[in-house]
């Protein structure tokens, strides 16, 4: 079997790449030390270790909410290293969810897809009801927004999801080195990939991903738009750990995505 561990093998085509964790970790605590009593942190949305998020609110009465599942291969990562992405959302008028799940080895990825839904569930049971739910993620957190809108996961209020450099078929992860520790098979990268599965109807998608990633990104992000029939934009210069940035960015076109097109029609 080909081993495929250097097509998902991100930071060794990313110049600089030891750099970013710890500038992303610096930014988020800066980012939440700044916002006061508006970061609500360290809520439990579980019972176990991993199971909490922080919400971020804006200064007005939010417009909707926002959640963003980190990625990290489902291996690494938390909600702390990525507070600052709340800032374009906050600007906008929207609130913003940020779960940690848990992680490979200790639990299976269809776990952590019923944790998220669990973590956007207890998220908006915080805030006024009606309001809008738009879940969008990075990498592994790209493949987990995207199960949201899958047809066998129900999320009252959930209009849109925007996917970010998606894992969308699971089966190359397979021949991974990174397999010994997400312990995948072939029933569930049949169950678990997202392009694979129908999207409930009603909720819209469109697919972001960075033009400088790897062609295994580029395939996964495109093959998830074939699916679901939906848009992908393919953000030109962007790597795989600079695709985020514009989160950040209230007037970025990334934001545009999130939020002016948050409604069911969209596409």
């Amino acid at each position: 079997m080909q081993d495929l561990s250097n097509d998902y093998a991100n930071a060794d085509f990313i110049a600089g790449a030891a750099d970013f964790p710890p500038r992303w970790k610096a930014q988020a605590a800066a980012f939440r030390a700044g916002l006061g009593a508006r970061a609500r942190l360290d809520l439990a949305y579980g019972s176990e270790a991993r199971q909490a998020l922080d919400l971020f609110l804006p200064d007005t009465s939010p417009k909707g909410l926002l959640v963003f599942v980190h990625g990290g291969y489902w291996l690494a990562f938390g909600r702390e290293d990525w507070s600052h992405l709340a800032a374009g959302a906050l600007a906008r008028g929207w609130a913003c969810a940020m779960p940690s799940y848990t992680l490979a080895p200790k639990a299976r990825i269809g776990a952590m897809t019923h944790e998220i839904a669990q973590a956007c569930r207890f998220a908006a049971s915080l805030l006024p009801e009606g309001l809008p739910i738009v879940v969008t993620g990075h990498s592994a957190g790209g493949h987990l927004s995207a199960r949201m809108a899958c047809s066998d996961i129900t999320l009252p209020g959930l209009c849109r999801v925007v996917p970010i450099s998606p894992l969308s078929l699971l089966a190359p992860l397979m021949q991974t080195g990174m397999n010994a520790n997400l312990h995948l098979d072939a029933e569930e990268c049949a169950t678990e990939s997202p392009a694979l599965l129908t999207r409930r109807p009603g909720i819209s998608a469109h697919i972001h991903v960075g033009g400088q990633e790897r062609p295994a990104f580029l395939w996964q992000a495109r093959s998830l738009s074939e699916a679901w029939d939906c848009g992908w934009t393919v953000a030109p210069g962007r790597h795989h750990f600079d695709v985020v940035e514009d989160l950040a960015d209230p007037g970025s076109a990334l934001c545009g995505l999130l939020i002016d097109a948050a409604t069911p029609a969209a596409t």
